[in-house]
């Protein structure tokens, strides 16, 4: 094993190590008593609930993550990586499309794989702890809609980079990032309106006090909504939420059926606040545009180890090529890819609390959010007292407690001013 291999292989148990006793953790900090902020709306059997939902899922995902890092050791170890190579090139397709199918083949077998947890996950734990509503034909269609999607809209980007790489020298690298940059401005257009229906119904909401009440609150603070829609979560799941996709007139500000259902409409306004405080405080931008950015610096990376002969010799390949460069190299950048997501992740909890505090200081029942999140936290048996290295690592999103106690400081500040 040269230098290259033993940095990816060293990379690939460490990061689950670390993600095994961060989780470890996290299952023991959920064991600490219930805050005083949630002890009228968790009794004894609603904690011991939200505990054994947390065992149950923590469970199926290290046992997922140690089956993930197992086959990619065996595949790699046994030389499968080159076997497959071998036996594409064998029907002698130009190198575009060799790359395509070997990848294409790569990420099918990683579905498949992923494919029985995802089953098991649904029908099984959702299912004893109530929140599963996908039927299986809906399961089914969905895997199906996601392969279709995949396969018609993955397929000819993938060929585009490759094509690029193939024959653009030592400028493939801009012009590769320059596609892709327009295949996902394009895509923030066209999703909210052509990809996302394709697995829910998006409902305009009715008349009424909610819909007058929202209305009301962004003409206030000059947030242009043409409409809000209802997305039938409940086909899938008892869980609720709400977000913000998309941009122009093709924007969306979705609230899933089971968030009205269980909400009150100050609580529902001051939740759609913070969607809209997103978009205010310009964090949809700054991270579509940090996004953008870093996958510029990944293609250039990139091009720096296309067709490296020691990182082929790593994986045990007869032959260079450039889409076993983009995988290998994904595999080498992968401690990178952690370290930033962990950035990321930060950023994005900074953007939460000040999506919360937009809300508490533009709507006058800014209060009820932290209401709605306790409600949202009882109803999805949230992890109230998560660890806080498994929330530095994981969490883009701060902890609801966290939450909560910020939106009373933040109400309280302005009820005295």
């Amino acid at each position: 094993m040269n230098i290259f291999g033993a940095v990816i292989f060293f990379t690939l148990i460490i990061t689950f190590l670390v993600r095994l006793v961060s989780e470890l953790l996290n299952l023991r900090a959920a064991a600490a008593g219930l805050p005083e902020e949630f002890a009228r709306l968790f009794d004894k059997d609603a904690c011991k609930k939200s505990r054994d939902y947390l065992g149950a899922t923590t469970t199926l995902s290290l046992f997922s993550a140690a089956i993930d890092l197992l086959i990619l050791l065996l595949f790699w170890f046994t030389g499968s990586f080159n076997l497959l190579d071998q036996f594409l090139r064998g029907y002698g397709f130009n190198p575009v499309v060799t790359g395509v199918l070997y990848i294409g083949t790569l990420l099918l077998l990683q579905s498949l794989v992923a494919l029985p947890f995802s089953a098991c996950e649904t029908f099984i734990i959702e299912e004893k702890f109530g929140f599963n509503k996908t039927t299986p034909s809906v399961f089914v269609l969905d895997i199906f809609k996601a392969l279709l999607l995949a396969v018609l809209l993955g397929t000819p980007l993938l060929a585009g980079v490759l094509w690029f790489f193939e024959v653009a020298g030592s400028m493939a690298w801009l012009w590769a990032w320059g596609g892709m940059m327009l295949f996902s401005l394009l895509l923030q257009y066209v999703a909210p309106t052509l990809i996302m229906p394709l697995f829910n119904k998006f409902v305009p909401l009715g008349a009424g006090e909610l819909k007058s009440d929202i209305m009301r609150y962004a003409s206030r603070v000059k947030f242009p909504l043409s409409d809000i829609y209802v997305l039938d979560g409940s086909k899938r799941s008892e869980k609720a939420n709400a977000f913000f996709t998309g941009f122009g007139k093709y924007k969306r500000i979705a609230l899933f059926d089971t968030l009205i259902a269980s909400h009150t409409v100050h609580e529902l306004v001051a939740v759609l606040a913070h969607e809209i405080g997103h978009f205010m405080k310009k964090h949809i931008v700054v991270t579509m545009f940090l996004s953008l950015g870093h996958l510029g610096v990944i293609f250039f990376l990139l091009s720096l180890f296309m067709n490296n002969r020691s990182l082929f010799d790593a994986f045990l390949m007869t032959d260079t090529s450039v889409y076993g460069s983009l995988i290998f190299f994904m595999l080498l950048y992968t401690p990178i890819e952690w370290i930033l997501s962990v950035v990321m992740n930060a950023l994005s909890r900074k953007h939460e609390y000040e999506a919360d505090a937009y809300a508490v200081s533009t709507y006058e029942h800014g209060q009820a959010l932290g209401d709605a999140l306790k409600k949202l936290a009882r109803n999805n048996l949230s992890n109230l007292t998560p660890h806080p290295l498994y929330v530095f690592l994981n969490y883009s999103h701060p902890p609801v407690l966290q939450r909560i106690k910020r939106i009373k400081a933040l109400a309280a500040g302005r009820a005295k001013s």
